[in-house]
């Protein structure tokens, strides 16, 4: 199983689960962020001073699913979320060892 972490602008957030949904992605977990890569942040004029942002907000997209189905939900983000302007975001895949449902003590891939 692969874990995918995707962050992405806040606008974009709909067409990526919209996305997801037509590949049969079931669940995913979203969360608020602030953070900066080569951006480095910006500028901004309030009542006449200026100051720096230096986080910008952005959305974080979490979803566990099979080693078969990883590579259409990496790509189904990529082309969701791309804008082809800078800060578009980063898409994370790590090795999950093992999922565990709580409620029913279900493990593996059933549990996902």
């Amino acid at each position: 199983m692969k874990k995918i972490e995707a962050v992405i602008k806040p606008f974009k957030l709909d067409e990526v689960k919209d996305a997801l949904n037509e590949i049969g992605v079931q669940g995913m977990t979203v969360t608020e962020v602030k953070g900066f890569g080569r951006q480095k942040g910006h500028t901004e004029l309030y009542r006449g001073a200026e100051y720096v942002v230096d986080f910008i907000p952005k959305i974080k997209v979490e979803i566990v699913t099979s080693d078969t189905l990883a590579p259409k939900v990496v790509s189904s983000i990529e082309k969701a979320a791309k804008t082809g302007k800078i800060g578009d975001g980063k898409i994370f895949v790590y090795p999950v060892e093992e999922v565990i449902r709580i409620r029913t003590g279900e493990k593996g891939e059933t549990a996902v």
